[in-house]
């Protein structure tokens, strides 16, 4: 059985809140630059996975005007229109009634995918899809691109353009963890530890289906690419048993630690969970009037002529 200490996922695809910013950082940087070299920060990619590049601006003063009216995005910008994008892929998993399982994948892709590009080189509302029908293969619950892209009303062969540039950037490391399995074999355990009767046992169900929620939220913060899935279940479980209080969590850990080899202390292991519950609760879901502004300007950096086209529109209506 596969194993998260074991995986690419723990030795490759956890990081410090410093590597996921300079890793932000970079992939912006490179788009402005692009915007400067080219006017133009949109990469097109084809069935292959090759990617094609605007053509280089020659002329300085094309530059000039180019760059003047197409300002780049922000990094905080670009956050926040992952973010959205995000909260979209749970609600596409969910009109498909997918299991968490393949909702947890999907996210996990998109964030890997994001710390290699910007949204700027390339739209997430693309990428969203291609990292949902890749979570579907991954975890063998098959649905056709065409399936896919009319129950949602988008063109299928755009998730196909963009599956190669995804795996790519994936380095082709699809086997993720996420904390609804360790959310499982905590409860399990906890079960023996409260000694259940009847009564606890149904407030043990309600402590689980609470805590499977808190996780959904939580796979679209920062947390499960600093944490891994253990302390983001314990977290999740903590966090639904401030609302439940089936037991005394703290003796929990103090009890669940002892009868393993822990190289951390209890202490140290409530940091992080106090850790992820502050990245839980600085969460913003933008809504879709918060992203008009930037959806103006990635429009406008990936496609400048489009800004010109908007100016036209407005000087003919004020005629």
């Amino acid at each position: 059985m596969a194993d998260f200490t074991t995986s690419t996922h723990r030795a490759k695809w956890i990081f410090t809140p410093q590597d996921l910013k300079d890793k932000y950082k970079a992939a912006n940087h490179r788009a402005k630059q692009m915007l400067e070299k080219y006017g133009s920060t949109r990469v097109d990619v084809d069935l292959d996975g090759t990617l094609s590049y605007p053509d280089i601006l020659t002329d300085p003063k094309d530059n000039g005007e180019k760059h003047s009216r197409s300002k780049p995005l922000k990094i905080d910008e670009e956050q926040l229109l992952r973010a959205f994008y995000e909260f979209k892929i749970q609600d596409v998993c969910d009109a498909f009634k997918f299991p968490r399982k393949i909702q947890a994948t999907a996210l996990i892709y998109f964030k890997r995918f994001y710390l290699q590009w910007s949204v700027m080189e390339h739209h997430p509302k693309d990428i969203m899809l291609t990292c949902i029908y890749t979570a579907c293969k991954a975890e063998e619950n098959h649905v056709s691109a065409e399936e896919l892209g009319k129950g949602i009303d988008q063109d299928h062969q755009v998730i196909l353009n963009n599956e190669m540039v995804v795996l790519q950037s994936l380095g082709f490391d699809l086997i993720v963890y996420s904390p609804y399995r360790s959310i499982d074999g905590f409860i399990d355990d906890m079960e023996d530890f409260v000694y259940s009767n009847n009564g606890q046992l149904q407030l043990l169900k309600d402590l689980h289906e609470t805590a499977k929620m808190v996780a959904d939220k939580m796979m679209r913060s920062e947390a499960p690419l600093l944490f891994s899935p253990g302390q983001l279940a314990l977290a999740a479980l903590r966090r639904s048993n401030e609302e439940h209080q089936v037991l005394d969590f703290e003796r929990y850990l103090n009890n669940t630690l002892s009868r393993q080899h822990p190289v951390r202390t209890v202490s140290e292991l409530t940091a992080y969970l106090n850790a992820i519950d502050q990245l839980v609760n600085s969460l913003v879901t933008p809504t879709a009037a918060d992203m008009k502004h930037i959806d103006r300007k990635l429009k406008y950096c990936r496609d400048p002529g489009s800004h010109e086209k908007s100016k036209k529109r407005k000087h003919r209506s004020k005629d």
